[in-house]
C-alpha cells in the first residue's frame, strides 16, 4: 500500500451522535486518514490518472485489424465522447464532493448504504488484483524477446516475482514519489511513438485514413468496441486518491479535464501516423504492431524503444492501479467495512 504516516489524527474529527446514520455524516477533507503528509498536486495526478486509463497507445491496435483503418480512427474520436468525457465528468463531480480515500465505495455506500458499499468495493478490488496481476508478465514478456531464458521455466517465474516484488516497494514508498515516477514513465514511452509520428509525415497518404478495411476481411464488432472500452475506461479508479490530492475541489476536474485530452491525442496521434504511412495487410494489426511499424518507418532501433516503451508503459500501470487498490482498502477501513488494521499505514 502506498504509505504516508503512524499517526492518525482522529481527534481532529468531530465524532457525531450514536444515533445519527452513517450514510449522513458529512465527507470532507478530513476523514479518519487525514494527515500533514505530502499532498499529490496537478502533474503527478494527471499522469497518474493517465496511467489508470491507457499508459500510451499500446493495446489499440485491433481496433484496425477488426473494421478497417477509416472505423479505427473514428471510434477513437468519437468514443470519448460517449463514454470517456461523461465518466471523467461523473468522477471529477463526486470525488470534490466526497474528497476522501476510498472514492467509488464511498460513492456506493452514501446512495445505497453499507451493503452495496462493501460489494462495490468488493468487485471493483477483485477486478484491479486480476489487472495488476497481469502487468508484471507484460513486462516480462517483452523482456524475453532481448532476454531469451525468460521464455519460460524457473528464470520466468523467479523474474515474474523480482518484478512483482520491486514494484511493489516502490509504491511502498508513497503516493507523490509515484505520482512523479508516473511523469517519467510516461516521457520515455510516449517519446518513441512522438518520433515515429513525426517522421511517418512524408509517407503518409491520407486516402489510407478513408479506407473501410480490405475485401474479403470480416469485420469484428465485438473485437472492435472491447477494444475502444478497454483503452477508453476506468476514469473512476482515480476516485480512491481523493483524499490525498491537493485542493482537490480545484485540482482533481482539472486534471481529469487534461489526462481525457492528453490520453486521446495519445492514441490518435500514433494512429493517424501508422495507417497513413504503412500498408500491410490488416490481419498484422495485432497487440504489438506499432513496434513492428515502427521498424518500417524508421529502422529497428525504433522498434526496440516502443518495445522498452512497453514495458515502462507496463509498470506505470501497475503502480497506478496497486495505488488505487490500495487507497480503496484505506477508504473501506475507515468506513467500516473492513477492519480497522487496513487503514494503518507505516510512514517510511
Amino acid at each position: 500500500m502506498s504509505t504516508v504516516r503512524t499517526e492518525r489524527k482522529e481527534s481532529s474529527i468531530q465524532t457525531p451522535p450514536s444515533s445519527c446514520p452513517p450514510s449522513l455524516l458529512p465527507i470532507t477533507a478530513a476523514t479518519p486518514s487525514a494527515t500533514k503528509a505530502k499532498k499529490l498536486t496537478l502533474v503527478p495526478l494527471i499522469f497518474l490518472i493517465y496511467f489508470e486509463v491507457a499508459g500510451g497507445p499500446y493495446g489499440e491496435e485491433p481496433a484496425v485489424q477488426a473494421a478497417g483503418p477509416l472505423f479505427a480512427l473514428l471510434g477513437f474520436l468519437i468514443f470519448p465522447f460517449i463514454w470517456s468525457i461523461p465518466e471523467a465528468l461523473i468522477t471529477a463531480e463526486l470525488s470534490t464532493t466526497f474528497p476522501g480515500d476510498g472514492g467509488f465505495v464511498i460513492w456506493a455506500h452514501r446512495a445505497f448504504g453499507p451493503f452495496f458499499g462493501s460489494l462495490m468495493g468488493s468487485w471493483k478490488f477483485l477486478s484491479g488484483v486480476i489487472n495488476i496481476a497481469a502487468f508484471p508478465v507484460m513486462c516480462i514478456d517483452y523482456l524475453k524477446k532481448v532476454i531469451h531464458p525468460l521464455e519460460s521455466g524457473f528464470p520466468r517465474i523467479l523474474a515474474i516475482m523480482l518484478s512483482t516484488c520491486f514494484l511493489s516497494f516502490l509504491n511502498f514508498t508513497g503516493l507523490v514519489i509515484v505520482g512523479y515516477f508516473a511523469v517519467f514513465l510516461a516521457i520515455i514511452s510516449l517519446s518513441p511513438f512522438i518520433l515515429m509520428s513525426l517522421i511517418a509525415i512524408p509517407k503518409i497518404h491520407p486516402h489510407r485514413w478513408l479506407s473501410l478495411g480490405q475485401k474479403g476481411v470480416k469485420k469484428d464488432w465485438n473485437l472492435f468496441f472491447n477494444t475502444l472500452f478497454w483503452n477508453l475506461n476506468f476514469w473512476d479508479n482515480v476516485s480512491t486518491l481523493a483524499g490525498e490530492v491537493d485542493k482537490p475541489q480545484k485540482t482533481f476536474p482539472l486534471a481529469l479535464s487534461v489526462a481525457v485530452v492528453f490520453t486521446c491525442v495519445s492514441y490518435l496521434v500514433p494512429l493517424f501516423a501508422v495507417t497513413g504511412a504503412v500498408s500491410v495487410d490488416q490481419n498484422q494489426w495485432v497487440t504489438g504492431f506499432h513496434a513492428e511499424a515502427a521498424e518500417i518507418i524508421a529502422g529497428k532501433w525504433l522498434k526496440f524503444w516502443i518495445e522498452v516503451g512497453a514495458v515502462l508503459s507496463a509498470m506505470g500501470l501497475f503502480e497506478a492501479q496497486l495505488s488505487s487498490c490500495s487507497y480503496q482498502l484505506l477508504g473501506m477501513a475507515d468506513l467500516g467495512i473492513l477492519p480497522r488494521f487496513f487503514s494503518n499505514q507505516i510512514e517510511v
